[in-house]
């Protein structure tokens, strides 16, 4: 009876721990999957598919570590320069894209009826341009490839890391996007057919 016990306890400590290991797997890729969403969905695929390629699949040698800087600063730069950009409807009834400017969105070539300076700068695209920086630099400098490419002493913190940073990061975005909603469908991102009367209301 005694052995029984024991056997049974230890079989539902076991069930408890894999049950425990699931549950921060989840939360952590869904922390990321909510990260991703404010990020341009091109540039996301771009690193995603080629960051395996360019670190060898982790197995990095010094060109591999040069192509995979080189893939993580062109991929922070298109997060960042997305945010300064939108879209609106043109007099021919196609969507054209642009990015924001003081005066308004440039280019303008086909622009007749609509009115380009309510696409202006403002204070939000920064705020957004910054996050998305930051949400890119978790899910790039936390990748698997990259960490055992750059810097491979560091996976045994990585695991940490990577289930406490992106709910972090994510609450806090999450928190500023609302102070600061993004209403640009900029270059990267989902049209929607409201899009221009949105950044005009904005």
């Amino acid at each position: 009876m005694g052995a029984r016990s024991s056997t049974s306890k230890t079989d539902a400590s076991t069930s408890t721990q894999k049950n425990n290991s699931r549950d921060v797997s989840g939360k952590t890729l869904s922390g990321v999957g909510n990260l991703i969403k404010l990020l341009p969905t091109g540039t996301v695929f771009m690193f995603q598919f080629l960051n395996p390629v360019v670190t060898n699949s982790g197995h990095c040698t010094t060109l591999n570590k040069y192509l995979s800087s080189i893939l993580l600063v062109v991929c922070a730069f298109n997060c960042c320069f997305a945010s300064f950009t939108d879209s609106y409807t043109g007099s021919d009834g196609n969507r054209h894209y642009g990015v924001v400017t003081i005066k308004g969105i440039w280019p303008s070539t086909v622009s007749d009826g609509v009115e380009l300076s309510a696409y202006k700068l403002r204070l939000g695209d920064f705020v957004h341009a910054f996050f998305a920086l930051m949400v890119f630099a978790v899910l790039g400098l936390l990748d698997t490839n990259t960490v055992q490419c750059l810097y491979p002493e560091f996976g045994l913190t990585q695991q940490v890391l990577l289930q406490v940073l992106p709910p972090v990061i994510g609450a806090v975005s999450g928190a500023v996007f609302m102070m600061f909603p993004n209403t640009r469908h900029g270059i990267g991102y989902p049209a929607s057919d409201d899009s221009t009367s949105s950044s005009q209301k904005a």
